[in-house]
Parts: C-alpha cells; sequence; structure tokens
C-alpha cells in the first residue's frame, strides 16, 4: 500500500520519503522508473527514539501512514497498528506537518470486535483507535481511509492474506451491485462485511493521495466505504464481472471456431 502512495505521488511531482525497516523500494516495483524519485529511508519506528524518528522525518508538509501488521498476537498488534502510529504522527505533529492521512479499517469491521471474531482480535482494533486518535491531533486537515478488504497485485498469499487485482475486480464489481448492497444492509456482523465489495490497493493509495493534496475542509475527513474511497480515488470502477463476461464468450467463440475447423477437416477426410 505504500509503495502505492508513493508511485502516485511522484506522477504528481511531489517530493516523496519512504519511510520503512527496510529502507528499499518493494521488489515488485524494482524495474519501474519512479522509485529513482523516491527518498527511501529505514527506520524501526517502534524502537527508534523521537529525536531519531525526527531527524528522518524532516519537515513534511504531508504525512500518510499506510502501517498496520495482522498475526495472533495481541501485543504485536497494539504495537504494530497503534503505537507505531502514534510515533509516527507525534513526530508529524513536532514537524508541523499541515496534513495527514491514514490507512485504517471499516468501522463495520471494527464492529464485530465483540460477538464475531476471537479475543485477540481486540488488540488490532484497539491499536487503530490509537491511531486515528494520534492522526487528529496532528493539523486541521486528516482524512481517515477505512477500507473492508483490500486487493491489488499479481498474486494471492496466505501470510499475510492477499488476493490478486484479476480476481479482486470480479469479487468489487459483483458485490456492488445494488441488490447484493440491500441485502448486505440489512444482515448483521460478518456476513455483512463479506457482502461489502472490498478496495482495490489503488483506490486505497489514490484516496490517501488525494486526502493530503485535495483537502476538502478544515476537520476530519472519514472515508468509510468502498463507494466513498472510491470515488476520492479517481479510479475507475471495478470491471472484474465484464472482463470475466468478456472472456468467456471470446473463448467459447474459439472453442467454436476449433470445432468447426475440424469438422470440417473429419468431413474432408471421409468424401475422400
Amino acid at each position: 500500500m505504500g509503495s502505492r502512495v508513493c508511485k502516485i505521488l511522484t506522477i504528481t511531482g511531489a517530493s516523496v520519503t519512504s519511510l520503512s525497516k527496510s529502507g528499499t523500494a518493494p521488489k515488485w516495483a524494482q524495474d519501474e522508473d519512479w522509485i529513482s524519485q523516491v527518498n527511501w529511508k529505514s527506520v524501526d519506528l517502534l524502537n527508534a527514539s523521537p529525536s531519531e524518528l525526527d531527524s528522518v522525518m524532516g519537515k513534511p508538509d504531508a504525512v500518510i501512514s499506510c502501517v498496520g501488521v495482522i498475526g495472533t498476537d495481541p501485543e504485536i498488534l497494539l504495537q504494530g497498528n497503534g503505537q507505531a502510529n502514534v510515533n509516527v504522527f507525534e513526530s508529524a505533529q513536532r514537524a508541523s506537518a499541515k496534513s495527514v492521512a491514514y490507512v485504517s479499517v471499516s468501522s463495520e469491521v471494527s464492529a464485530c470486535r465483540e460477538n464475531w471474531l476471537p479475543e485477540f482480535f481486540g488488540s488490532y482494533f484497539d491499536g487503530k483507535d490509537m491511531a486515528e486518535a494520534a492522526a487528529t491531533a496532528v493539523c486541521d486537515d486528516v482524512t481517515i481511509v477505512r477500507p473492508t478488504f483490500i486487493y491489488g497485485g499479481d498474486s494471492f498469499g496466505l501470510l499475510p492474506p492477499r488476493v490478486n487485482t484479476a480476481y479482486g475486480s470480479f469479487i468489487d464489481q459483483l458485490l456492488s451491485f445494488g441488490l447484493i448492497q440491500a441485502l448486505a444492509d440489512v444482515t448483521p456482523g460478518l456476513i455483512k462485511v463479506a457482502l461489502r465489495p472490498p478496495v482495490s490497493a489503488a483506490s486505497v493509495a489514490g484516496a490517501c493521495v488525494d486526502g493530503v493534496l485535495n483537502p476538502q475542509s478544515n476537520g476530519v475527513r472519514i472515508l468509510d466505504s468502498a463507494k466513498d474511497i472510491n470515488a476520492a480515488s479517481g479510479q475507475p470502477p471495478a470491471k472484474g464481472v465484464d472482463e470475466a463476461i468478456q472472456w468467456t464468450i471470446k473463448t467459447a467463440k474459439e472453442i467454436a471456431g476449433w470445432v468447426q475447423a475440424k469438422a470440417k477437416e473429419i468431413e474432408a477426410a471421409q468424401s475422400k
């Protein structure tokens, strides 16, 4: 997510610095030209002293945080989602940043913490709450982006869970149909969440960038649905279902053509 934010920002002509543990560009982007326009810096957000973090942070006009972790250890979830972001936003406040954006989690997902999810998930949501509170304390222009499930990239994965762009786009468009959303509106808990469309990584990144470059008003802007995130991002709507139908039609025509050609070959051979 963070690397996609960096890519979009370089296209706008912004001066971009990336802070991460590795301090390097992601593997998926190694051959792309834009990575040379980013100042990649290494820092441990949890263990760096305030002065060390301030040194690598510099004096940015805007700060976007996509920092987060998943897992089953409550302490890791609290530290990785909460304290790491608190440290980032406190440094941003000391730097007098004018605008910030943060990738949190959908309120409908958070609402499942009590009755639908294992107890350790509570630390995940507590961490997200800590981060949101720290973000809103930095300045007057704050954007909180709250997606449900995010998809993107070229491959699937289990740890961390990943769904590729093609499949995710199909599910995104399918679940965006009005009838399914009307059903989601009246269902409870995780069933509701499962019926909500996921959001592409490009849309989440685009919404973050829009939040800091085009603040709508002084105050906190909450993007808490796929519809709002997609609208802010400027990304085109998902077309996975349309593309699947077009592929099926094309493939069916190719198969029909092959069958007809084979039939003619057999007919010609029998007539000899």
